[in-house]
């Protein structure tokens, strides 16, 4: 039995294809900068968005037509949507998954059942990895949708939501270590305010800090060596999410002692939410050494919210693929497509249309990066703007040689300064414009 009858392994045809489910750019074992694409990218499709999403928003109903889903909360029916997921995995040729507990295993009526549950399922994740060689990028427990979780979890003005996070979270280690995955992601969905009349802030951070900490120690515990990563997201659903930028995350790990343990899950849409570039919150993570994996969308400019689509535009890709040149890459973080189909997408095939762009757009924007790279211009133009930090005054301020009295006797003999070089904005984007 097979969903997708109509398609086969999604293969590379090169630029000139027309065929909309073949890759015109994504050809896994092309050697860019000394690594394959496949090792650049280690795509990951999203449990969530793409076998869970129904199309659903604050307007309507779902439109998605997802015919091997009987639409039950049954234990069956998600271990049955577990082969149709590894079936579409595997003809995309995306060698990686991740997953929130909640999207594939129903809720008990307790924990203890909800655990059975999950464990049900993970013996078929298992059966279908061993069968496919597909792994696990990360695993996250949904710690925002049930309404125990109304206040936030870790942060919450309750004790008992807490201690049942801690518990969710305890069995999401042990079944992302059961799985092999590489990752594990904390989102937080709800770990923020709403209105700070009826909020200690710093009680809930220091809790924040104290989860996060017991986190650790439980994976040392058990054995689980993959990444912790945290994803930066200023708002929705509450005002400010404690974790709003990658600035706010990696100040946060330091004051609570944790950036030995953590590293950063960027995403586009969270970045532009912040009102930042996704270049920048690259650029800030990865010069803080933080940067651990990414979230593969973007958002709508023309909307304030989190819209989570598919990236298309080989401009943004470029961009996002200089920085991860320049930082070394993300391994064993991936490129993670958390994006959904838009409403009026609503059939099967749809999905395979979304993540096949999503793929090669990715896979232009490394080769437009790396031919930028190669090009040396660009970084040729901030060495010289950079140069009065060389030699002189600037390598001796930047050694420590230089204190204000020094200064103060360096700029009274010369008396005055002028403008080094142009920033040549203009001229610069015109160059990157030559590349696409």
């Amino acid at each position: 039995m097979t969903a997708f009858p109509e398609v086969e392994k999604i293969r590379y045809e090169g630029p000139d294809s027309k065929n909309p489910l073949a890759f015109r750019w994504y050809n896994e074992d092309e050697v860019v900068e000394g690594k394959t694409m496949k090792e650049h990218f280690r795509f990951s499709v999203v449990y969530w968005h793409t076998f869970r999403g129904t199309g659903a928003d604050p307007f309507g109903a779902g439109t998605m037509l997802q015919p091997w889903d009987d639409g039950s909360p049954s234990v069956t029916n998600a271990q049955d949507r577990v082969r149709v997921a590894f079936e579409f995995i595997e003809k995309l040729g995306a060698p990686f998954y991740a997953f929130h507990d909640r999207d594939v295993a129903p809720e008990g009526d307790s924990l203890a059942e909800t655990n059975q549950n999950l464990d049900a399922v993970a013996r078929i994740l298992k059966e279908e990895q061993e069968r496919t060689g597909i792994r696990l990028l990360w695993g996250t427990a949904n710690l925002f949708s049930n309404p125990r979780y109304v206040h936030g979890a870790s942060t919450s003005c309750n004790a008992d939501a807490f201690a049942f996070a801690a518990s969710q979270v305890k069995k999401c280690l042990e079944i992302t270590k059961e799985l092999g995955g590489q990752n594990y992601v904390f989102w937080g969905g709800r770990e923020g305010y709403q209105n700070l009349f009826n909020t200690d802030m710093k009680r809930e951070l220091d809790h924040l800090g104290r989860f996060l900490h017991l986190a650790v120690d439980y994976a040392r515990e058990i054995g689980f060596t993959g990444q912790f990563l945290i994803e930066p997201k200023p708002k929705e659903p509450t005002k400010h999410q404690y974790d709003s930028d990658a600035a706010a995350c990696i100040n946060f790990l330091r004051a609570y002692d944790l950036t030995d343990h953590f590293k950063l899950n960027l995403e586009t849409n969270h970045a532009t939410l912040a009102g930042h570039t996704m270049m920048h919150e690259l650029d800030y993570a990865g010069h803080q050494g933080m940067l651990g994996s990414i979230d593969a969308n973007t958002g709508d400019t023309l909307l304030g919210w989190d819209t989570d689509q598919f990236p298309t535009n080989y401009y943004l890709t470029a961009e996002v693929m200089l920085m991860l040149l320049k930082y070394g890459g993300l391994a064993p973080g991936g490129v993670n497509f958390d994006a959904k189909l838009r409403r009026e997408s609503f059939e099967p095939i749809d999905l395979f249309h979304a993540h096949v762009g999503g793929m090669d757009a990715f896979a232009r924007g490394l080769k437009i990066a790396a031919a930028i790279r190669a090009g040396g211009e660009l970084d040729e133009f901030v060495r010289n703007r950079y140069s009065s930090w060389d030699t002189g005054i600037g390598a001796r301020i930047e050694a420590g040689e230089a204190d204000f009295r020094a200064l103060e006797a360096y700029m009274l003999e010369k008396g005055e300064i002028t403008p080094n070089v142009s920033g040549r904005q203009e001229m610069l984007e015109n160059l990157i414009n030559r590349y696409l």
